[in-house]
């Protein structure tokens, strides 16, 4: 049976990476067709969620952190300004046998994506690289980060709660966010979060699991429009959801201070403001290079020889 997964792995692979490098958007959408198909055959064998696929670097893969289900993502771009995306949520069954939510990428049918509670057939698509899984009253909610490029000029973050009914078919978002800040200090709240911003913009969204928080970077508009997402970039302040009673609530600024220009970590500068060398603070330096590139090596032990004894071998021999 492994031999079997190996093999359609393998098959797979020259689809999965075809439908997303390939230049032409019609052969990128032929490869997807092919690897969704191919894809649930495989997963069609008995026992296959627990094979992980993980050479198939173009497909995301994330299992809930009590193994209950995983969830497949990924991408079809038809042009810079038209991404949608695909995924499946595969259960973990006690049998074996495979049971399958394809996911159905809506989000062009909807302006207001935030505001909905969605099934598996109208899914606001995302590349998922990140699970949280909270419980409250005895039921568990699995928080979703995910990606989406969205379009030529801005890309979208998202935070989303999944949740499965009385009759185990999934949920995505709820009213689990309660928003505000000084700019609004009534909560409100919505389906799930949008974190839209510049193209280039870098916008950071993560779980940091020290903090037991979700943070993400604070946004400013570039131009003071910040009604135009494709303007919005990192100012470095930073905002963060924290789980309380059943929902995220709203961090408005995580840290109490933020790095002024120039106050970042920056090495000890070898030269002066005139541009003259510290001699020895090169010599300092030379000598730190020399030592991290060629590191002394112990000697080894000299071997100690007992009768009828065999020595082990020194922990600093080559």
């Amino acid at each position: 049976m492994l031999r079997n997964f190996q093999r359609s792995e393998d098959s797979m692979k020259q689809y999965s990476r075809a439908m997303i490098t390939d230049p032409n958007s019609s052969q990128r959408f032929i490869a997807d067709s092919i690897f969704i198909r191919m894809l649930v055959k495989s997963l069609r064998n008995p026992h296959s969620f627990y094979y992980p696929y993980d050479s198939i670097e173009t497909v995301s893969r994330i299992y809930a952190p009590d193994s209950s289900f995983r969830i497949f993502s990924w991408q079809f771009n038809r042009d810079d300004s038209y991404f949608r995306q695909r995924g499946a949520i595969q259960m973990r069954t006690t049998d074996g046998l495979l049971k399958l939510f394809p996911l159905l990428d809506m989000s062009e049918f909807t302006e207001a994506p935030q505001d909905s509670v969605r099934t598996a057939t109208n899914w606001v698509g995302a590349i998922y690289y990140g699970m949280v899984m909270k419980t409250f009253n005895d039921k568990k909610y699995y928080t979703l980060l995910g990606f989406d490029d969205n379009n030529a000029k801005s890309t979208r973050k998202w935070i989303e709660v999944l949740t499965f009914n009385g009759a185990g078919q999934p949920r995505f978002g709820g009213p689990y966010f309660a928003l505000q800040s000084a700019k609004q200090p009534m909560a409100n709240q919505n389906a799930r979060f949008c974190l839209e911003y510049k193209k280039e913009g870098k916008a950071r969204l993560n779980y940091d699991a020290e903090m037991d928080m979700i943070v993400y970077d604070h946004l400013v508009s570039e131009d003071n429009t910040p009604d135009k997402k494709y303007t919005l970039v990192p100012d470095g302040d930073y905002e963060g959801f924290k789980w309380d009673n059943g929902r995220w609530n709203h961090i408005d600024k995580v840290f109490d201070f933020k790095l002024k220009d120039g106050e970042a970590p920056m090495p000890e500068p070898l030269k002066d403001d005139a541009g003259n060398s510290n001699e020895e603070k090169l010599r300092q330096q030379s000598e730190k290079n020399r030592q991290k590139n060629n590191p002394v090596k112990p000697a080894p032990a000299k071997p100690v020889t007992k009768p009828l004894s065999r020595q082990p071998k020194d922990e600093a021999e080559p």
